[in-house]
């Protein structure tokens, strides 16, 4: 919520008076933390919390401490032994009296922030276990030095051998993705076991169906029977799911309406439960909640870490609404009907009536679990199919990150911009447009492209098995790719002018086919599912315009290009691939869909993948950023709360071992 109070009338506009009232405030504020590996760290402001109210502030400030309390809980998610190997590097970084300024140590603490930074042991992106630069015996020396020796014949193979727990979620769609993903959302059991077992449960025509298996862990105990360990109060993590409901409570006594009492009450009681009908009242109350200013996400959401996309990740983020910039969101979503009934797809798999679209431009106060320390930058929630469609869907774009993204690059001598596109006018198209077409693509992509289409009657949400989680992210930014170069959005005041997107476009094809790779250590696949949904677009569309050199791909002293020739016919490459994408999720087409992800998405051309590795390596950039959390920190006068105050913090590590000491209850 900035401080601007006049009234603007476009987009662009308001993005000039937002940078002006930014670079005043900022001038002090240094964004870029640290680095180390292939990350970088950075503070975010939070605007306008002194427009807050005490009572807002004080509801923020009790779902900021619920949110940090599941923090235990993603780390047992990723993978069984991280909270143990968290507490034995925590122990060292706390009580080690040795030499901290030798090199072994100094990789050690490497280490180190790099397992908080991914919640565990795997890349928090790429997936794959890394491991210390020093060696094993140094690290079992600190072990024995603070008093962990017991611990090193269990754990310093978990962490040095490369053949134990290899990926977070196994990518060999030859083998068991189930057994040989290191999540621990299973045990004992394959994936022809854990297919059967909801396979008995799911009535695939049921048209409110339950998200079976979002909340809970799979084993197959001695007796060979396979059962469920579910998440709540008194079963699986329940000490942290009690200190969040406790928090939550404290919460709901300073909520801002009758309405978010109302799903607190119910998100409480899912939590002591575990009832995913309760799961399900809680999101249709949740998203029916438009009038509040402060709103958050808290509980397992996201299913992108199981291999099999159905079990949820716990993830928290506390937020409030930033007014002005939400003017954009909201012509949007105001325009929703507008846009599905414009959409390239079959009118059969179209939305007959949209319902309940909702969007905003949000700050963020706290990040937490899955989104802590690295975040999206647009969230659309909830994910139940049904819930969409019936009740409609809250989409949000984070401005305080994506500033605070701009504002870290600012603080770098180098730009990949300068190194990767192919001319000044391009270089300068992105420069005048990049910020307005980068956050309306997100808008468009979270707002609209998930919560757009329908699934044809009988279709399973989960039909699409492990390819759903990437096609839902194709569908999604291609909605919002084709979308951008409307003359709709010209029309309706969000873009300046038919030149913008553009530079969307040409930044768009540039990182799926290329860029992105600086990302992926070399000889490895592409295993995320936002970068193979990049990677699928720009990959099919290249080819797919080969013959009319849509895309040409360039080499200019040694260099390779990729380069927009034409920007209409690829806006009918995005709708084209668009429709068949969306057809795939509405008839549950899983063979047509593997087979684009397959084709498309996962194999890294290696030659390429060497030269933008040792491209971008010159430029001493980091690919990966994530962020510390401000502390908010009550205010006492005579014994009483007065206010709530934001305090930034700069100390990356610190903020991890204060967090362990203090949200530790697993």
């Amino acid at each position: 919520m900035n401080l601007i109070k006049k009234m603007v009338y476009s987009a662009a506009m308001a993005a000039v008076l937002v940078s002006c009232t930014d670079k005043a405030a900022d001038k002090d504020f240094k964004y870029l933390l640290d680095e180390f590996a292939d990350l970088k760290i950075m503070k975010y402001r939070v605007p306008g919390w002194e427009d807050l109210t005490l009572q807002q502030k004080e509801y923020v400030y009790h779902l900021a401490e619920a949110a940090k309390y599941g923090r235990d809980i993603i780390w047992m998610q990723n993978c069984r032994y991280n909270l143990e190997i968290r507490k034995v590097l925590e122990n060292i970084l706390n009580n080690y009296q040795g030499d901290r300024t030798s090199e072994d140590f100094r990789n050690f603490e490497v280490y180190a922030k790099r397992v908080f930074f991914s919640n565990g042991i795997h890349h928090h992106y790429a997936e794959d276990k890394f491991f210390p630069e020093c060696s094993q015996d140094y690290f079992r020396s600190l072990m024995e030095a603070v008093g962990d020796s017991a611990r090193c014949e269990e754990l310093l193979p978990v962490i040095y051998d490369p053949q134990i727990y290899p990926q977070r979620k196994s990518t060999d769609k030859s083998g068991d993705i189930v057994a040989e993903s290191a999540v621990n959302f299973y045990e004992g059991v394959t994936k022809a076991e854990v297919e059967k077992f909801y396979a008995e449960m799911v009535d695939p025509s049921d048209p409110t169906p339950i998200s079976y298996g979002l909340n809970s862990k799979v084993v197959k105990g001695k007796d060979g029977v396979v059962r469920e360990e579910v998440y709540k109060v008194g079963g699986l993590y329940g000490p942290a799911l009690e200190k969040i409901v406790a928090e939550l409570e404290k919460a709901a006594e300073v909520a801002e309406n009758i309405t978010q009492k109302e799903y607190i009450a119910f998100l409480v009681d899912y939590y002591r439960t575990g009832d995913l009908k309760l799961w399900d009242a809680y999101n249709i109350k949740w998203v029916n909640d438009t009038l509040g200013t402060v709103d958050f996400v808290n509980g397992f959401v996201e299913d992108y870490n199981d291999p099999l996309g159905r079990k949820a990740t716990w993830e928290g983020l506390v937020n409030f609404k930033d007014m002005e910039a939400s003017r954009r969101t909201e012509l949007i979503s105001q325009n929703a009907q507008w846009f599905e009934d414009n959409s390239p797809v079959d009118s059969r798999f179209k939305k007959k009536e949209v319902k309940g679209v909702s969007a905003k431009v949000i700050n963020v106060a706290t990040l937490a679990g899955d989104c802590y320390p690295s975040s999206p930058i647009g969230i659309n929630l909830p994910n139940a199919d049904w819930i969409r469609r019936e009740h409609g869907s809250k989409s949000v774009t984070i401005a305080n990150l994506t500033a605070a993204y701009s504002k870290a690059a600012q603080e770098s001598p180098n730009s990949i911009l300068g190194e990767f596109a192919w001319s000044e006018e391009e270089i300068a198209a992105t420069k005048k447009y990049g910020d307005i077409t980068g956050d309306l693509h997100t808008d468009l992509h979270e707002c609209l492209g998930h919560g757009s289409g329908q699934l044809l009657p009988g279709t399973s949400p989960n039909a699409l098995g492990e390819y759903s989680s990437t096609l839902e992210e194709t569908r999604a930014d291609l909605f919002g790719l084709y979308y951008l170069a409307d003359p709709k959005l010209v029309e309706l005041g969000i873009l300046p002018d038919m030149e913008a997107y553009k530079s969307e476009y040409a930044g768009y094809i540039r990182n799926g086919i290329f860029t992105q790779f600086t990302r992926v250590d070399l000889g490895k696949k592409n295993t995320e599912a936002h970068m193979q949904n990049r990677k699928l677009i720009a990959d099919w569309c290249y080819e797919k315009g080969l013959a009319d050199n849509v895309i040409e791909k360039k080499v200019r002293d040694g260099k390779t290009y990729f380069v927009v020739n034409d920007f209409e016919a690829l806006r009918g490459l995005f709708g084209e691939l668009l429709a068949e994408v969306q057809r795939i999720k509405s008839e549950g087409d899983f063979e047509a869909g593997k087979a684009l992800v397959e084709t498309y998405a996962v194999n890294i051309d290696p030659q390429l993948h060497k030269e933008v590795k040792e491209r971008y390596a010159a430029l001493n950039l980091k690919p990966y950023g994530g962020f510390v959390n401000p502390d908010i920190v009550p205010v006492e006068k005579d014994g009483k709360v007065v206010d709530y105050e934001i305090r930034y913090n700069d100390d990356y590590l610190g903020q991890m071992l204060e967090y362990g000491k203090k949200y530790s209850t697993l």
